[in-house]
């Protein structure tokens, strides 16, 4: 019996892999069981030390080129049939689109119960887990009472803590036999630089209030001078103003950023779904009445335009 933890990657393994580590390791010596974790991508390489300190015992790596990009007919194959080899009664992994989709594969193999998206998880003589409800409004505390239990975390909810324990050992694998119904042929990257949305630890989104295209510029600025990831509401996203990969909100991707701003969007309810765990919100629109206000932590009424140029230059100022 274990702690399994799938370990995600994307070329390198991504920042939210580390996250499930940790409440993955939190779990196990909780409940008395060993972490182990599973790998599935192209080569683990240089990557091994990274994984030092989050009480990982063994690593099953799963290397092949094949593997490179994610597939559910080889990703969801591996990992079912290493969770019966283990017989493993937790399973973590991260609530990203491709964790939640990996998920929800495995656990209609297995027949088991899952919480997708959990914001939390421990461990009282069984597993629990708090995932969000209505847009963020309530917290629901799910006990698992079956084997494996299994949850996905939101990526941004845990800190990444280390402690003393060493680089787990590695059991390399190959690729299981597996007839593949799709191949990617091509896969296009993001631009250098560019801070992907759900693990940013700062998002600054824009909405209507932009007015059109020709102002994400100014918020693209603002992004460049914190580190930040570009958001967007759905409206300017349906308006054409900017690629669906940015929207925020219900339809769109759940951030948990420590600063969120929202310029020029009003905060309709479907939008604070994405939003509301952010730490601190800033909210800047011409509005008073906009109901980004009600649960912004800092609200400036003005003219994005105005205001965003000059919170630019300040931070350049200060950061510098």
């Amino acid at each position: 019996m274990s702690v399994l933890v799938l370990l995600e990657q994307r070329g390198r393994l991504r920042k939210c892999a580390f996250e499930a580590a940790v409440a993955a390791r939190d779990i196990a010596r909780a409940a008395g069981l060993p972490l182990n974790a599973v790998y599935i991508g192209a080569s683990l390489a240089d990557e091994t030390a990274e994984l030092a300190g989050l009480g990982i015992a063994r690593v099953y790596a799963y290397e092949n080129e094949t593997l490179r990009h994610y597939s559910n007919d080889a990703h969801v194959g591996i990992v079912e049939g290493l969770v019966r080899e283990l017989g493993a009664q937790v399973v973590i992994g991260s609530a990203s689109a491709l964790g939640k989709e990996l998920c929800a594969s495995v656990a209609a193999r297995l027949d088991v119960d899952l919480v997708q998206d959990c914001v939390s998880c421990a461990w009282d003589n069984g597993l629990t887990a708090v995932k969000p409800l209505y847009a963020g409004k309530v917290l629901s505390t799910v006990r698992l009472t079956g084997t494996p239990a299994m949850i996905s975390l939101r990526p941004n909810v845990v800190s990444v803590a280390r402690d003393d324990s060493p680089a787990p050992e590695i059991e390399r694998r190959p690729m299981p036999e597996v007839t593949l119904r799709s191949v990617i042929k091509a896969v296009t990257e993001a631009a250098a630089g560019v801070v992907e949305l759900t693990e940013a630890k700062v998002v600054v989104s824009g909405g209507r209030g932009l007015g059109g295209p020709e102002g994400w510029p100014v918020l693209k600025e603002l992004c460049a001078v914190l580190g930040a990831a570009l958001g967007a509401s759905r409206a300017a996203v349906d308006s054409g103003w900017i690629h669906h990969s940015h929207q925020v909100g219900q339809t769109g991707k759940v951030v948990c950023p420590d600063v969120y701003i929202a310029c020029g969007i009003s905060g309709a309810i479907q939008h604070q779904a994405g939003m509301r765990p952010a730490k601190i919100i800033v909210a800047i629109n011409k509005d008073p009445s906009a109901p980004i206000f009600k649960v912004c932590d800092y609200g400036i009424v003005g003219d994005l335009y105005e205001i965003v140029p000059l919170l630019t230059q300040e931070l350049k100022q200060t950061l510098v």
